[in-house]
């Protein structure tokens, strides 16, 4: 078959709609096989390369089932799939669901974590998680068998695994309080450990997840979202099939190459009108536009409804900034939809409802540390992005230390219970005990309620607290952020220990300067604007380009920057020298 040949899978079938009400996740592949949608993977360009119907997947995953059956693979066993984005993943989920296996998405190598980093990160996880076998691409095979050898864990490529015989067997029956797959987040106060979803829990988020974005007939998804992620995973792979929609696929890494490949993805189809993004992928697009023209005749956003935000803090002006550079190209303010979740909730927590756009409040910083009002220093404020209400049958609630209940617009530990809450963390009672009390999930987040909508203000681990007072490491690095030459990622804040014991902040900066004096005033320059607007002192260490970590998902990771810096293997750039 010629490109020219290829045809996306449509938006619109006489399959009548069912919104993930099913009793298990086998019944909605099942069901979702019956219509003519499916998944349509795109070239590094956006140009449809593969077209791949959910019948097609189907009859994959149910050849792939026999296989892992024969291979004597079965009921709650772990099945390890290294995530990329295209069929053959997409297939292997679905075969390890319906021979009642456990999928465990793992994640691809970054361009910035290196050979070594990639293996000891899937070591570990491969540790966690304790796979019957790990399937991986053939292109990753030294990697993937390198981690697989060191925990004694049988490794083989999906296109060797394709070439086993696939005897004829029975298929077991599954049931809704069956764990279905594990989830490791990569933003996880507890990660590596692996969260144990359930068939029944991951339907109730996704029916929850659809109703409230008013999921219609001819709805069709764009994303680019990593697969290992649970934002990639669930909403907008999983979502699609128990939702019957069809999707258009973009890797990961070649976003990152050309982001604006995922906008001319949107504009192509008239049918898409969903896709989501953590704030730095908005970021990055805005960038990319800022020095072109003829916006308007590339672009076609007009009918983007859903532009889903979540994923890490979400930046009101980066939002704006994405509005100004495509408002020429019909994108409406009011498409952008803002959520919180979390993996330990399968997805989705809190939705904006649709239409109603970026809503901020206006909280004053010392609210927000809990500090008494310092008259002698003028207010300042921050933005706060309103996360939307909860799902249906899902509550929110926000405690203080001591686990009372807190009323609106007052700051606590973020709370919530419903049916989609997570059955565990995969063999690690203590962690699960934690965060699960009387059914009710600690997220670990910081935030307020006001008016049935939630606010997230920050993660409780991150907290810098100096002199018995609380500071929140965003607004360090965004203070920083405002100085010219540097974008969003290039810097880390956290607390260290000093010889005297006491804590300093410290902040770790990307520099791109290389005279030698430029450097000593750039360095000051930022003490200076840290001082202004947090009135601390604090340690301006600049780092080479790159440096900084990121967490799988492609987010900044302050407690790795932490432990990396004070091991040494964060090396700061020599000033004197």
């Amino acid at each position: 078959m010629t490109d020219d040949a290829l045809t996306p899978t449509p938006n619109d079938c006489d399959l009548p709609r069912i919104r993930a009400q099913f009793a298990t996740f086998n019944e909605a592949i099942d069901y979702a096989a019956k219509s003519r949608k499916g998944l349509n993977f795109h070239d590094m360009r956006g140009e449809l390369a593969r077209v791949y119907p959910y019948s097609e997947m189907r009859a994959d995953a149910l050849v792939m089932a026999r296989r892992l059956t024969g291979a004597g693979i079965g009921r709650e066993d772990r099945v390890a799939l290294i995530a990329e984005t295209g069929p053959d993943f997409a297939a292997l989920f679905c075969a390890c669901v319906y021979v009642g296996a456990w999928p465990v998405p793992l994640p691809l190598p970054t361009t910035f974590g290196g050979k070594d980093n990639f293996i000891d990160q899937l070591a570990i996880q491969l540790m966690s998680s304790d796979p019957k076998i790990l399937l991986y691409p053939e292109e990753i095979a030294e990697m993937a068998a390198a981690a697989a050898a060191r925990q004694g864990c049988a490794a083989e490529s999906w296109q060797d695994f394709g070439q086993r015989p696939a005897p004829d067997c029975e298929l077991p029956q599954a049931s809704p309080d069956d764990i279905c797959y594990l989830q490791y987040s990569s933003g996880s106060t507890r990660f590596p450990t692996g969260v144990a979803v359930t068939h029944s829990a991951l339907l109730h988020n996704l029916y929850g997840h659809a109703t409230t974005m008013n999921l219609g007939a001819n709805d069709r998804c764009v994303s680019w979202l990593p697969w290992y992620h649970d934002m990639g995973l669930v909403g907008c792979l999983l979502s699609l099939i128990a939702n019957q929609v069809s999707g258009d696929y973009l890797k990961p890494d070649a976003f990152a190459r050309r982001p604006l490949a995922w906008l001319d993805m949107i504009s192509r189809n008239p049918g898409n009108t969903l896709s989501y993004s953590p704030t730095f992928g908005y970021d990055i697009c805005a960038r990319r536009i800022s020095s072109q023209s003829h916006v308007a005749e590339r672009f076609d956003l007009s009918r983007w409804r859903i532009a889903g935000n979540g994923a890490d803090m979400i930046r009101p002006d980066v939002m704006q900034n994405f509005v100004n550079a495509f408002a020429e190209a019909g994108f409406k303010a009011s498409s952008f939809t803002p959520s919180y979740g979390l993996a330990e909730a399968v997805l989705a927590v809190t939705v904006m409802p649709p239409g109603e756009g970026i809503r901020v409040e206006l909280v004053e910083e010392e609210r927000l540390s809990g500090a008494p009002r310092d008259l002698s220093r003028p207010a300042r404020y921050r933005a706060i992005v309103n996360c939307g209400k909860a799902l249906p049958d899902m509550e929110v609630a926000i405690r203080g230390e001591n686990g009372e209940t807190r009323g609106d617009h007052q700051i606590g530990k973020v709370w919530c219970r419903g049916p989609s809450v997570m059955h565990s963390y995969f063999r690690n009672e203590e962690a699960t005990n934690d965060c699960l009390v009387d059914g009710w999930l600690d997220t670990g987040d910081m935030g307020y309620t006001a008016k049935g909508y939630l606010f997230i203000v920050g993660r409780a681990k991150d907290m810098i607290i100096i002199n018995g007072k609380n500071h929140w490491p965003q607004d360090i690095e965004w203070a920083v952020e405002q100085l010219p030459g540097f974008n969003h990622g290039d810097i880390a804040a956290f607390s260290i220990e000093m010889e005297n014991g006491e804590e300093a902040p410290a902040v770790l900066v990307h520099c791109k300067v290389s005279d030698p004096e430029e450097r000593v005033r750039l360095r000051d320059q930022i003490a200076d604007k840290v001082r202004s607007v947090t009135g601390m002192s604090c340690i301006v260490e600049l780092v080479p380009p790159r440096t900084l970590p990121r967490t799988s998902s492609g987010k900044l990771s302050r407690a790795k920057a932490k432990k990396l810096y004070l091991a040494g293997e964060i090396v700061p750039i020599d000033l004197a020298a």
